[in-house]
């Protein structure tokens, strides 16, 4: 197997010159990407949190990792259920929170660092979301000194917004 290194290296340049990824489902074999995955993974505040099947951060090792890789090449691998909790908000409310297992969690992060080596490059510099060393603040600092004229930004969430409406009216 190759370094995972190396490999998460030459996804980005076949991303920077356009060009397609090919045999990725071969990469989920390497271990090194699931070791990666737990190094970034196991210091989260809710690594020791149980999953729907008790499952937490303890429980992951060599062996573990080999089995899922295992369950991979055979084609065998299934998610489990996300645990459903609800945590209250500030206005009273209750926000459903879903914890997955904790080798969902790392099956999550080896396939994102496999996608996001070949995404990455392809993206908007001006793109903030959910990417590296990107979010609110670099977004609101882009607008704040390259955008002349804008003196107010209004944030709002419309979440909830269409739910509450009557369905008559939102026909019309």
């Amino acid at each position: 197997m190759q370094d995972a290194t190396t490999v998460l290296s030459i996804i980005r340049e076949r991303g920077e010159q356009g060009l397609p990824l090919k045999n990725l489902y071969r990469q989920l074999y390497n271990p090194q990407f699931y070791f990666r995955a737990y190094v970034r993974l196991y210091s989260n505040d809710g690594a020791m949190t149980p999953d729907a099947t008790g499952e937490t951060v303890d429980g992951m090792s060599r062996e573990k990792i080999k089995t899922m890789i295992d369950l991979i090449r055979q084609e065998r691998w299934r998610w489990t259920p996300v645990k459903r909790v609800y945590i209250p908000k500030r206005n009273g409310k209750l926000r459903p929170l879903g914890l997955p297992s904790w080798s969902s969690k790392v099956m999550q992060e080896v396939v994102r660092q496999l996608l996001d080596g070949n995404s990455e490059p392809t993206f908007s510099d001006h793109s903030h979301g959910f990417r590296p060393g990107r979010g609110c603040h670099t977004a609101l600092s882009e607008i704040s000194h390259g955008w002349k004229g804008v003196h107010w930004i209004i944030e709002g969430d419309i979440s909830d917004c269409f739910g509450s409406l009557s369905h008559d009216v939102l026909m019309n």
